[in-house]
């Protein structure tokens, strides 16, 4: 896989002064090479690397204060998948797939230079990191799966194609703001004015005909809309996982079922349920991100 930068990275503070940068690398798939975009927080010497992949239709910059908390312990980086955020929008919408996002990701470990690294994934994020964690020599050493595992229901995955496939184009990021909390309230649980905006600021760009559109590309749904769904059952890719598990849980969920997650417990994961959210919990308080911190660094 080819690896190189692009462009002068855009740097930015947090409150640990370990500052944000947007970077970019080349990866390459049958249709030729493609930009992925990703933040890189903290020492970017730390080979102690945490790597945080979001869900279908989101972005990286969903794990800003996740990274940002953590950049003190870890380098933490934040990719966008293909078809999201600053990554490139490809022309080809069958090159949105699981393969691709998993050889992209492997691209971007192996340019930290990192031997071992951990791994925070939220529903689409948490499959791809699943997946890496059950092959042969493996560098995941922890996983983190954001309400996500090994089996989904067709219902779910019915009612995420119906939201996944829409396109609205939004006046102002105030209306975008809106949409985000008459849609998505109940799923991310409670957030902060300011936590929404961040999320509106994120989820949008500026719309070639005036106004806001939403930040991904709807080329990465194109599988959900075309192929008759099914239960998703991965349960054989999790009998492979070795790592230790932590599973968070949203408390009405309905893509990680109850039944689902008791079931990743039996066979040693660490389950918490994070109440007054369903698919899937923001990350950005500080309950559910020392969480992570303290499963990331026990012994």
């Amino acid at each position: 896989m080819a690896s190189r930068l692009i462009g002068s990275p855009v740097s930015r503070e947090n409150e640990n002064g370990m500052g944000m940068r947007e970077r970019s690398f080349l990866g390459l798939g049958p249709a030729g090479f493609h930009k992925v975009a990703y933040t890189q927080w903290g020492d970017g010497h730390n080979k102690r690397v945490l790597v945080c992949v979001h869900g279908l239709t989101r972005n990286g910059r969903d794990f800003d204060d996740v990274a940002s908390a953590l950049s003190d312990r870890w380098q933490v980086l934040c990719p966008d998948m293909i078809g999201r955020g600053r990554s490139d929008w490809l022309t080809d919408a069958a090159m949105y797939n699981y393969a691709q996002y998993l050889n992209d990701c492997v691209t971007l470990i192996a340019r930290s230079g990192a031997t071992e690294v951990d791994w925070v994934g939220t529903s689409m994020g948490g499959l791809i990191g699943m997946t890496l964690a059950a092959q042969r020599n493996t560098p995941i050493c922890r996983l983190v799966l954001n309400d996500v595992g090994p089996f989904a229901p067709r219902v779910a995955l019915e009612r995420i194609r119906s939201y996944a496939s829409k396109s609205p184009v939004f006046p102002d990021l105030a209306a975008a703001e809106m949409y985000l909390r008459k849609t998505s309230a109940a799923f991310f649980g409670p957030l902060t004015d300011g936590q929404w905006q961040q999320m509106a600021r994120h989820m949008t760009r500026p719309h070639p005909d005036g106004g806001y559109g939403l930040n991904y590309d709807l080329g990465v749904t194109a599988a959900l809309q075309t192929e008759v769904l099914a239960d998703m059952d991965l349960w054989t890719v999790w009998e492979a996982v070795r790592c230790p598990v932590l599973v968070l849980r949203g408390q009405t969920s309905d893509v990680l079922t109850v039944e689902t997650a008791k079931q990743m417990k039996t066979r040693g994961a660490e389950v918490v349920e994070i109440p007054d959210c369903g698919h899937a919990p923001a990350l950005m308080n500080d309950h559910q991100i020392n969480l992570i911190r303290h499963f990331l660094t026990a012994a």
